[in-house]
């Protein structure tokens, strides 16, 4: 069975949402084994933390991270399936789902902590949003076309 014509390009921008989002993912764990980036911040935002607290700040956040890549990646099947097979509230799901997305983006990016920095590094704040630019694709381009009848 093909896809019907309406619902290639926002399937594509999804399955590269979803490519996105697991890269997003696991790169604070390419960050642990390499850059040290996320316990280099939280070294340098806390610096009387001892090598074991800053590990297990490093570990809660890995462990919230993937939780939210978890759900990231099963809101971008969720959608995509929706699409796939025409339900009427693929639409209005898909955009909830954008706008969950983008809050948590956006805190990973933007949240301060108590030392006064933003808890993440910039370098895996961004990595967060990066998923966000299929979801406006998405989005948008779902809300142009034509429901399917």
């Amino acid at each position: 069975m093909t896809r019907p014509p309406h619902a290639r390009g926002p399937l594509a921008a999804m399955y590269v949402g979803l490519a996105l989002t697991v890269l997003a993912t696991i790169a604070p764990y390419v960050d642990r084994g390499t850059t040290h980036v996320l316990a280099d911040h939280i070294r340098a935002g806390y610096p009387d933390y001892s090598q074991a607290r800053v590990d297990s700040a490093v570990i809660t956040y890995l462990v919230v991270l993937s939780v939210i890549g978890a759900l990231g990646v099963l809101a971008w099947l969720t959608a995509a399936w929706a699409v796939k097979a025409g339900k009427r509230w693929a639409r209005p799901v898909a955009t909830v789902m954008f706008v969950l997305g983008a809050i948590a983006a956006l805190a990973g990016l933007l949240t301060k902590d108590t030392s006064g920095a933003t808890g993440l590094p910039p370098e895996l704040g961004w990595a967060g949003m990066t998923p966000c630019l299929a979801g406006v694709f998405v989005v948008t381009s779902l809300w142009r076309r034509r429901r399917p009848t």
